[in-house]
């Protein structure tokens, strides 16, 4: 099970940081929900800090699926640690449910809902710059590009495709019944489920390719130097993909399906076309294949 519960025991003992010419400096960094608080840091300057919901509380994450008392982060000589506090939905570690964790830098903790990464270090300053820029770029969820960088990087190989003459494919693809999913398991399982499904489909894509959330539970692949038949079979193996294994949520095994749309542009068969038409051809089709059933490629 992904999320499987794990203890760590921490040795009382001076670990590598701790030395001489060293620094116990550490930060959580938001990153989803995203809204006023994305890319928000939040200093970890005591020996211990509390996170949580409201009340008496360091880290204030003011959302539902949080605790009151969610957890408290703890300097052990020079190690941070994490240890969850009864809370309801659980306190993670990179997906794994945890009672009590020594953090690593880069670490990715999620309580319920709320996903930060901890970070840790001498560069930390560098390390936070760097991590603003990802989420400038990148979903919080789910790590697929965020639709801003997908518009933008559609723009680009759409100007490549015309003055090369190459064609530039697009699929278009949505979750099926998505909401039955948030009302039968709950809105934690289903961005389990999206970000199962970002995972899967990332391996199956080539590097140049673009996998990007366009909202919600829709998303988009663009695909440079790809024609209409390729797109097809690329559509049909992500299907594929996802259909075949359900997605386990705490022990449970959750079906998915996806309904995509494609569409691509030929230079040399058809008049060019902007971006914003380019996708609403590709949804078009996306919406004709949910009439026609869900669970299947339009084109």
């Amino acid at each position: 099970m992904a999320d499987k519960e794990r203890t760590v025991v921490l040795n009382q003992a001076p670990g590598p940081s701790s030395g001489p010419g060293t620094t116990n400096v550490a930060a959580l960094v938001h990153l989803h929900p995203s809204g006023v608080n994305l890319g928000r840091r939040y200093p970890l300057e005591k020996q211990e800090i509390l996170v949580g919901r409201e009340g008496e509380v360091d880290v204030r994450l003011e959302y539902a699926s949080v605790s009151r008392r969610q957890a408290r982060i703890i300097n052990v000589l020079g190690n941070w640690v994490l240890e969850d506090l009864g809370s309801t939905n659980g306190t993670f570690v990179n997906e794994k449910r945890v009672q009590s964790s020594a953090l690593q830098s880069n670490d990715l903790i999620r309580f319920g809902e709320v996903i930060v990464k901890f970070l840790f270090g001498s560069d930390i300053e560098a390390a936070y710059h760097e991590e603003i820029y990802r989420v400038s770029i990148q979903d919080g969820l789910t790590g697929a590009f965020n639709k801003r960088y997908l518009l933008d990087l559609m723009e680009r190989e759409l100007a490549r495709s015309i003055r090369y003459t190459l064609p530039l494919g697009l699929v278009m693809f949505d979750v099926d019944h998505f909401k039955r999913v948030n009302d039968n398991y709950g809105h934690l399982a289903g961005d389990a489920v999206l970000k199962e499904l970002v995972r899967r489909l990332a391996q199956r894509i080539r590097q140049t390719d673009l996998l990007g959330r366009y909202g919600g539970e829709e998303f988009a692949v663009v695909l440079p130097s790809t024609d209409q038949q390729g797109a097809i079979a690329i559509a049909e193996s992500l299907r594929h993909l996802m259909q075949a294994t359900p997605v386990e949520y705490e022990g449970v095994g959750i079906p998915v399906t996806i309904s995509l749309g494609v569409t691509a542009l030929e230079p040399w068969a058809s008049p060019p076309v902007d971006t914003q038409e380019l996708i609403r051809r590709a949804d078009e089709r996306l919406y004709a294949a949910k009439r026609a059933g869900r669970n299947r490629v339009m084109w």
